[in-house]
């Protein structure tokens, strides 16, 4: 499930009615409705992609969503994100994992799942956005860490 449509790494967690995705969107600029839209910013259809190098925070429940952009976020640390993920699963061990000061998963296990709470701090700066706590499971334990595998590979 991409919850954007547009390429790149991304890790979506939860479910169809409550997700957080943390993603770097990377836009094509050969892509037509990119073509349209640079022209009419009056920028170059590279200009308008830009870098490909921002990751963002996405948070949907039940059709309500919001985002924002992680400044000084890297692949290194989503990576290690997803190791801690990898390992705390793989342990099967109610745990707590940590990606920066704006995504914090608490997890316990429930059978062949996870329930999953996320903890969610917009960064400064994103006018109006309050903390919030979202339940986002019980996520299927083999999903998760298959996601997290995909999810590795990407960021290569």
């Amino acid at each position: 499930m991409s919850p954007i449509g547009v390429s790149g790494p991304e890790l979506v967690i939860g479910t169809d009615t409550a997700y957080v995705a943390l993603l770097r969107p990377e836009i094509d600029p050969a892509e037509p409705g990119v073509v349209i839209a640079a022209r009419q910013a009056g920028v170059t259809p590279e200009e308008f992609a830009g870098p490909g190098n921002i990751w963002a925070l996405m948070i949907d429940v039940e059709g309500e969503g919001d985002g924002f952009e992680l400044p000084g976020a890297r692949d290194i640390e989503a990576d290690d994100f997803a190791e801690q993920l990898q390992r705390a699963l793989a342990a099967g061990e109610p745990f707590t994992a940590e990606a920066g000061n704006f995504l914090r998963l608490d997890a316990r296990p429930s059978g062949d799942s996870w329930v999953v709470t996320a903890h969610v701090t917009p960064p400064e700066g994103h006018d109006g956005a309050a903390a919030q706590a979202l339940e986002l499971g019980p996520l299927p334990a083999a999903e998760l860490l298959a996601d997290l595998e995909e999810f590795r590979r990407d960021l290569v």
